[in-house]
């Protein structure tokens, strides 16, 4: 069976003020990403976002690679008010003509996807609950994009087997 591990990254330390790229870690995310990184195969290839929020997730792990295309949705959208609808709606199909088109998304996830598995080890990217869900979704392996999204947890861990199809949420080490 060949597996990648998705891992959504752990809570920020989120300010309205600044670009949500620069955000890191708070104290509560640090802690999380540390159980989370404990969790992980001892051959894990670590590859994250170059967002802060996401290397510092695989970073209690080891030496993890940053590579811009596992980064978040590109998109315009106020801080605050009706964000989570918005996302949600675009999860479920519907694009905003101020945002990154689903499948231009889905290519360059499916890019580092495939960039990863020509190595050795298990990849474990490190990206961002919008964008593993359009990859995922663009595959075939969720049924339920929405609820999927609305569901993960900050940091979330995804199995995802690439030979059978299908994704989980890991509740135990990898």
């Amino acid at each position: 069976m060949r597996t990648v591990l998705l891992v959504r990254h752990a809570m920020p330390s989120v300010d309205p003020t600044t670009d949500p790229s620069t955000w890191p870690l708070s104290d509560e995310g640090r802690a999380a990403a540390a159980d989370l990184c404990a969790r992980l195969p001892g051959d894990a290839v670590l590859v994250a976002s170059d967002e802060v929020k996401a290397w510092q997730t695989l970073e209690p792990a080891g030496v993890v690679r940053r590579d811009a295309r596992l980064g978040e949705v590109v998109r315009d959208e106020p801080f605050g008010g009706d964000f989570r609808a918005r996302r949600r709606a675009y999860i479920e199909g519907a694009d905003h003509s101020e945002g990154e088109p689903r499948k231009l998304v889905a290519q360059r996830f499916s890019a580092v996807v495939a960039d990863a598995l020509s190595g050795v080890g298990t990849p474990v990217l490190g990206t961002h609950g919008m964008a593993l869900t359009v990859w995922l979704t663009s595959g075939g392996a969720l049924a339920d994009p929405g609820g999927f999204w609305g569901a993960l947890p900050f940091p979330a861990l995804i199995e995802v087997n690439l030979t059978e199809g299908g994704a989980r949420l890991a509740t135990e080490p990898c």
